[in-house]
């Protein structure tokens, strides 16, 4: 009998605030694909947002994640294995 893979699953998460970084670090660390909406943070605190976003760089890239973001309002992040198209990949 073959072993079955265990899903991944998709979460979309509202950032309110700096302090819900800790909980998506965790979902990072589950393999979740995430999309996260930062628009809430962007109307209340621009420099925060931009620490936030530069956090979630770093904590993807050391999980081997993938991230980038989806308009101006979604930044999606990936687990290792699920690349993100960009840009810069379409080598013709």
């Amino acid at each position: 009998m073959q072993k079955q893979e265990s899903p991944t699953f998709l979460k979309a998460i509202t950032i309110r605030d700096p302090s819900d970084i800790h909980s998506i670090k965790e979902d990072i660390k589950k393999d979740m694909i995430l999309i996260l909406r930062v628009t809430p943070l962007a109307h209340k605190d621009v420099d925060q947002l931009r620490k936030v976003v530069e956090d979630l760089y770093t904590i993807a890239k050391n999980a081997n994640a993938d991230i980038a973001r989806l308009g101006e309002e979604r930044i999606i992040v990936t687990p290792p294995g699920i690349k993100i198209w960009k840009p810069e990949y379409d080598l013709k």
